[in-house]
């Protein structure tokens, strides 16, 4: 055999290897998105000069019920159950085109690569926290306005949610229990407690009923922070737990965030989703916040919210929303920036009413 036999043949071998491995691993990118804007009234807004009643608001509101959100997900089949995934997650402000519902940044909301298996799911990059995923198997609406999210982003920002250069591991289910890690490294040179964040959950699953712990712990780093910021130093703790029966579920938390330097907030709350019909859907919850350090300074928070879909994309919804501070307490009720987010995600003393019609589509 000749060289020149030789090298056509060992082409021709090598482009069937190749084909053989593209065939073998079957891989898949997915643009996906949350599209949502609305129209707002709230009847007071807090003017952070004064901390005072800065007066009533009527206008746009960005992402009334769900983030507005696009991205990019994908997968590779790497044969043997065992697949490669990642995921590039950017928030949108629909009034203005810019950033919003993230950490600022392009993709401030999810950036991770990762592997999954048998073994469980392992996640390396920007994710949310399993402390975080707790709340949103908890919280009865979840919704950008007037949930359990307002106390969490009112108290530490968004610290926990989008939480940058982190592991994580998820266990399979196992017996109905399936557990949560996840480290986060602070990636400053010579100090490698400062700007640590670590978070546990722990859930059980039998039949309709669901019980879930979680766990959060971050320490001060002298890094460059977001905006808004994902670094605050604080402890969370969480015990909840959800019930179905039928097209109706019920859920209840406890929810602690002691920030340090800061408040020390205990949330009470619970609440129930009715599916009336496949396309209306209607919720609603009460929340009730009290500072440790400050047990004059407390605040109750309830809403109520219908959607209804035009489509398996499409839907439009109407949700109310009543905060009442009292003391230092300066919970708001809407977390989108339709508006200077100060105006939203606090409120002023006293009594507080939002209401918010809008439409959300998927894609």
């Amino acid at each position: 055999m000749n060289r020149f036999s030789f090298a056509r043949n060992f082409t021709a071998i090598a482009a069937g290897l190749s084909l053989a491995g593209a065939a073998h691993a079957q891989s898949s990118v997915t643009l996906y998105g949350v599209l949502d804007a609305s129209v707002l009234y709230l009847s007071k807004t807090l003017n952070p000069a004064t901390d005072t009643n800065g007066g009533k608001f009527i206008g746009f509101g960005d992402s009334g019920l769900s983030p507005s959100v696009f991205g990019l997900k994908g997968t590779e089949d790497l044969g043997g159950g065992l697949k490669a995934n990642f995921t590039l997650e950017s928030g949108i402000n629909m009034g203005t085109g810019g950033f919003n519902d993230s950490n600022g940044n392009l993709f401030g909301r999810q950036a991770w690569v990762g592997m999954s298996g048998g073994f469980g799911d392992v996640k390396l990059g920007l994710q949310f926290s399993p402390f975080f995923f707790a709340l949103y198997d908890l919280d009865p609406r979840l919704s950008m306005t007037g949930s359990s999210l307002l106390p969490w982003l009112n108290t530490v920002a968004a610290t926990g949610i989008f939480t940058r250069n982190a592991v994580s591991y998820t266990s399979p289910v196992l017996y109905g229990l399936q557990g949560s890690v996840l480290y986060a490294f602070g990636n400053v040179p010579g100090d490698f407690q400062a700007g640590k964040q670590v978070s546990a959950s722990l859930k059980w699953q039998w039949q309709d009923l669901m019980v879930e712990a979680a766990w959060f712990d971050s320490n001060a780093s002298p890094a460059a922070d977001t905006v808004p910021p994902t670094a605050v130093p604080f402890q969370g703790r969480m015990l909840g737990a959800t019930y179905r029966f039928g097209t109706v579920t019920a859920k209840a938390s406890f929810t602690s965030f002691r920030a340090s330097g800061g408040p020390s907030n205990n949330l009470y709350g619970g609440g129930l989703d009715y599916l009336i019909t496949p396309a209306i859907d209607v919720n609603g919850g009460v929340w009730y916040m009290t500072d440790r350090n400050e047990t004059s300074s407390h605040a109750v928070l309830g809403s109520i919210g219908a959607s209804y879909s035009l489509s398996k994309r499409t839907s439009l919804y109407a949700q109310v929303g009543v905060v009442h501070n009292d003391g230092n307490a300066r919970l708001g009720l809407v977390a989108g920036e339709g508006l200077s987010s100060a105006n939203t995600l606090f409120a002023p003393a006293g009594t507080t009413t939002a209401v918010n019609l809008g439409v959300r589509q998927l894609f």
